[in-house]
């Protein structure tokens, strides 16, 4: 989760992180020790981020204007640009590998801080860091939100499953947007393979997604680790196919007023 960048925190508290995993993993710094890639101890996006974006090229106004692109294109101006874009790339990789090899050398600073930690100490520090972001063992979704509530167009965000609440988080951001105890959510369920509608109290919310079925999953089991999921009985037979049958969940679940727990979905990895 922390190298895909799912785990918003500061870049500092990121290079410490890297730090203890590779106490973790070599324990204390040594040039002869093996080292990991950059990659697998920090969040790439976080490199990319520094580069300076790509420039934009404004669309053709006409027709002419696009054939006399295209002819230019197909001529020595074409290979020009192509050049030019070949150079701009090169520039690119360069700057990359600089931050890289900034990063790593601030890693390693690190890691010579944390001399004498042993492996448990290091693994204990690592998630008591992560366990500062508020949504600490929330379950998080890429979806796209297509029913806003301030009617808004689609809107990549983070769906954030916890043992007490559902939040929806604008990726990076540490805080939630809008957070829903389960009490508040009156169902919930696929409306077909690729959209999820969550209904909270007077709105419908729906989410297009790759992982509807996932998404449903694990909020029934959260439901049937609290002891509140009523299952229809197997003689029941269904009223309407699966995929369209909403998930109606018992009021009554809404925790007290307080600090939002969370505990680590099972099976789950923060490294």
């Amino acid at each position: 989760m922390v190298l895909r960048g799912y785990v918003p925190t500061s870049e500092e508290t990121l290079q410490t992180l890297a730090a203890l995993r590779l106490q973790s993993l070599n324990s204390d710094f040594s040039t002869h020790a093996p080292f990991p890639r950059l990659e697998e101890l920090f969040p790439p996006h976080v490199l990319h981020a520094r580069l300076p974006p790509l420039p934009h090229r404004p669309p053709a106004k006409c027709r002419g204007a696009r054939l006399r692109a295209g002819l230019l294109a197909g001529g020595l101006w074409g290979q020009a640009l192509a050049k030019q874009r070949a150079e701009r790339d090169q520039r690119l990789r360069g700057r990359l590998r600089e931050e890289g090899a900034s990063t790593m050398a601030a890693i390693v600073e690190k890691w010579k801080l944390l001399q004498g930690m042993g492996r448990p100490e290091a693994m204990a520090a690592y998630v008591a860091l992560v366990r500062e972001w508020p949504g600490f063992g929330s379950t998080l979704f890429d979806v796209d939100l297509q029913a806003s509530p301030v009617g808004t167009g689609p809107q990549r965000l983070w769906l954030g499953i916890g043992a007490k609440a559902v939040s929806l988080y604008k990726p990076g951001e540490p805080e939630p947007l809008d957070s829903f105890c389960y009490g508040r959510i009156s169902s919930f369920g696929a409306s077909d393979s690729s959209t999820f509608r969550l209904s909270v109290e007077d709105r419908d919310l729906l989410f297009e997604t790759s992982q509807v079925d996932e998404i449903a999953q694990l909020l029934k089991t959260y439901l049937a680790s609290a002891g509140a999921q009523r299952l229809p009985r197997p003689q029941e037979p269904p009223t309407s196919p699966p995929t369209l049958e909403p998930t109606v969940l018992p009021q009554g679940l809404c925790p007290a007023p307080g600090p939002w727990q969370h505990r680590p979905p099972v099976g789950s990895s923060h490294s």
